[in-house]
């Protein structure tokens, strides 16, 4: 195991710096209400036996497809947002004329440092960084290896330009050679124009944590896009909670939206999304079209089918009336464009 992926250590200095949060508390970043982000240890043994078991169809029998990159489509002028989905919570997004990445973790292993891998659905996705344009800008959600993968960044850091994060991301960016006066830290609420796009970092109900040492040393939020023609909401990782009302009440409404859906579990039910509270989460946050995302990339909870999260979420947003749409892993779309395509029925 490469040291590397830990990431950088806390110091006194870094802590100096998070303890001007109002969000730092007792030596750790706390959640807005009271959250369970711990396993009890009591049930720890359980627990890791049905992960171990996990669901039968926990993960797709072949690979999954990803569409090669359309360069000259993607860059292409256009008066709305273009988005590129690379499965779990990879976007890719064009707007304004700029290229932003969300989240890359294009790696092949979702668990670095465990004894035993958790593999992604797809093959070879760390190539897709090489065919990617210069990235005007890198944005990090939280810590966890499944959204900021020590690979990925490596492949990256020469062409992305600068990196908006959450307050913690930093010091691990500087371990693995990205210069600092490129990094911005983000608290909750915070925002910062970049270029001619106003952008905000949005409170989430999760944790965050990269060893033993680490945990909920790293904030964790969303991500706001307000621009010109559109405002765009990444939800980011979290459970349910009154803060989606809150952003929708502040920044909100929003004309499309990337909800978190997938790798929920009623073991650990405050901290992610089932699909039911994503569309609700949306229909609070004054979403007008949402996408589900978090899945199709890597199996992290026993409890449910791979394809399940999208084929619930369609399921309560047509009950519920929210539009939404479901490219095919590495399509490029848009924010007016609503179509669906039930491409992984193909794949169970």
């Amino acid at each position: 195991m490469n040291s590397n992926q830990f990431g950088g250590k806390i110091t006194d200095q870094w802590k100096s710096i998070y303890e001007s949060s109002s969000n730092w508390k007792g030596g750790v970043f706390q959640n807005l209400v009271e959250t369970k982000t711990a396993i009890n240890w009591r049930q720890l043994p359980g627990i890791l036996c049905k992960q171990i078991r996990g669901h039968k169809q926990g993960s797709p029998p072949g690979l999954l497809p990803v569409e090669a990159f359309d360069k000259e489509l993607f860059l292409q002028p256009s008066d709305h947002a273009k988005f590129i989905w690379y499965g779990h919570s990879v976007v890719l997004m064009r707007l304004q004329g700029h290229t932003l990445l969300i989240d890359p973790m294009l790696g092949g292993d979702a668990s670095p440092i465990a004894p035993t891998k958790t593999k992604r659905f797809s093959d070879n996705t760390l190539q897709i960084a090489e065919a990617l344009p210069e990235i005007d800008l890198m944005l990090l959600t939280h810590d966890h290896y499944d959204h900021l993968d020590y690979a990925s960044i490596q492949r990256l850091k020469s062409k992305t330009k600068r990196y908006f994060v959450a307050l913690g991301v930093k010091r691990h960016l500087i371990r693995w050679g990205v210069e600092a006066d490129r990094i911005t830290e983000f608290d909750w609420w915070q925002t910062e124009d970049f270029k001619d796009i106003q952008i905000t970092f949005t409170p989430t109900r999760h944790f965050s944590g990269r060893g033993l040492s680490s945990i909920a040393k790293c904030l964790w939020g969303g991500w706001v896009f307000n621009s010109q023609s559109e405002k765009i909401w990444f939800s980011g990782d979290g459970g349910y909670g009154n803060h989606f009302s809150e952003i929708g009440g502040k920044l909100g409404p929003f004309d499309f939206a990337f909800m978190e859906c997938g790798q929920y579990c009623d073991d650990w039910a405050e901290i992610h999304l089932f699909p039911k509270e994503s569309v609700q989460a949306a229909l609070d946050a004054g979403v007008k079209a949402a996408m589900p995302v978090h899945w199709a990339g890597f199996k992290l909870s026993y409890q449910h089918a791979w394809y399940e999260p999208v084929e619930e979420f369609i399921q309560y947003a047509q009950q519920l009336e929210l539009s939404y749409t479901t490219p095919k892993l590495g399509q490029v779309f848009s924010v007016n464009d609503a179509s669906t395509h039930h491409w992984w029925q193909a794949h169970k």
